[in-house]
């Protein structure tokens, strides 16, 4: 195996991880309430300006700044659904409208980073230095142990939704909103967790992408996108198959970086989504119709 083909493998388990904890945040949402939040990459970002602000003005350590941005998108998470997307849940239009409402709520983090914070481009550490050699391709010890903490983190999630009585909630609420009503779940109470769970998970993983990229205000931008192809080529409504469609676009990604270049491969990327959708309409993982 030649030492690029290794560091493409490498590069797509980076990739893949980044977008499975990306992913992961917007499929919750998606599955409790039906609509996509569109707010989720700017709330990537104020996780990690945030974090920054703790970590390197305040000077408390990258440790400190992981909790306090995560802590702090899930507070704006718990504003968005409760200012933003409450108010519609008894509308007939309430999936255009949220999308109009998140999208409002998107520009209004973005420029107010930009005022806070100031255009200047600012980094965070990294959790720990050096570099790791595999079959004679470097990979940082940051990025190694983001590949270690993605299955910890979806593993996590996945417990806490499947075994645990709260998360149970969730999907219930998700599923039919009615008889969960019935069987004494505060409904609204679910989806403002869901909502706070999911800007968490956004905010967590703007502190790891933080430590690898420079903070502007439009840092999560691109990763939106990202996590919106992947959420909807794995099959909407299941967090494994985000998990496996992320991992599937960071390999591939990695692999046309490798072979037609940068500046071809995000439009390959969405040609290959046309593509499956064609064929499989419900995903790569989702059942048939």
């Amino acid at each position: 195996m030649t030492e690029a083909m290794i560091a493409t493998i490498l590069s797509g388990l980076v990739l893949g991880s980044l977008y499975a904890m990306m992913a992961s945040g917007l499929s919750v949402v998606w599955t409790t309430l039906g609509v996509f939040n569109f707010a989720h990459g700017a709330l990537m970002t104020l996780g990690a300006y945030v974090a920054w602000t703790i970590s390197e003005y305040l000077g408390l350590g990258l440790a400190a700044g992981m909790v306090a941005g995560t802590l702090a998108a899930a507070l704006a998470g718990i504003v968005i659904e409760r200012l933003l997307v409450r108010p519609f849940y008894t509308n007939r239009n309430m999936l255009l409208i949220t999308v109009m409402t998140t999208l409002a709520a998107m520009i209004i983090i973005e420029k107010g980073t930009q005022v806070i914070w100031g255009p200047r481009l600012k980094q965070l550490p990294r959790i720990a230095d050096g570099e790791l050699f595999i079959f004679g391709s470097a990979i940082s010890v940051h990025e190694a142990l983001i590949v270690l903490i993605a299955p910890v983190t979806l593993i996590a999630l996945w417990a806490f939704t499947a075994r645990t009585l709260t998360g149970r909630s969730l999907r219930a609420a998700g599923q039919n909103q009615t008889a969960a009503a019935l069987i004494g779940i505060h409904v609204p109470h679910a989806y403002g967790l869901a909502y706070a769970l999911s800007a968490g998970l956004a905010g967590f993983t703007g502190v790891l992408l933080g430590s690898i990229r420079f903070l502007t205000p439009t840092l999560g931008s691109e990763p939106l996108v990202k996590a919106m192809t992947v959420v909807i080529l794995g099959g909407l409504g299941s967090l494994g198959a985000t998990a496996g469609a992320a991992f599937v676009i960071g390999f591939l990604e990695a692999f046309l970086v490798l072979t037609v270049g940068l500046y071809w491969t995000p439009s390959l990327l969405f040609l290959t989504m046309i593509v499956v959708l064609i064929f499989r309409p419900n995903g790569l993982f989702g059942g048939r119709s």
